[in-house]
């Protein structure tokens, strides 16, 4: 199984970028999919869920209306708008899957990707 994450990059405060998640080796349309982000001296902190069946997305409070979750089932990706950037959303971004107990945001996830980082000037 392999989670491979892009689009990262450096971006202006108030700026946008788009993140992607290419999933292999597993049946990407029946595993929820879940982003992280840990900062430098920061616990990894749980960003956004969404199921694989009924469309349940979730987001945590810190970027509910600023980023969207969506997927391509037939791409096998999974996608991170971010738009209205924060200096504070300055961290290196995760994709997971293969949830395996606990909840969406706290729980053990089987497979994560490499990360790509996130930088946001103020």
């Amino acid at each position: 199984v392999q989670l491979v994450e892009s689009g990262g990059g450096l971006v202006q405060a108030g700026g946008s970028l788009n993140l992607s998640c290419v999933v292999s080796g597993l049946p990407f349309a029946r595993y929820p999919m879940a982003w992280f982000r840990q900062a430098p001296g920061k616990q990894r902190e749980a960003v956004s869920y969404i199921s694989s069946v009924s469309g349940t997305i979730i987001y945590s409070d810190s970027v509910k209306g600023r980023f969207t979750v969506s997927k391509d089932d037939a791409l096998n990706t999974l996608y991170l708008q971010m738009h209205s950037l924060k200096p504070e959303d300055t961290a290196t971004y995760y994709c997971a899957t293969g949830l395996t107990s606990g909840s969406w945001s706290s729980g053990i996830y089987k497979f994560w990707g490499q990360g790509t980082q996130v930088t946001v000037s103020s």
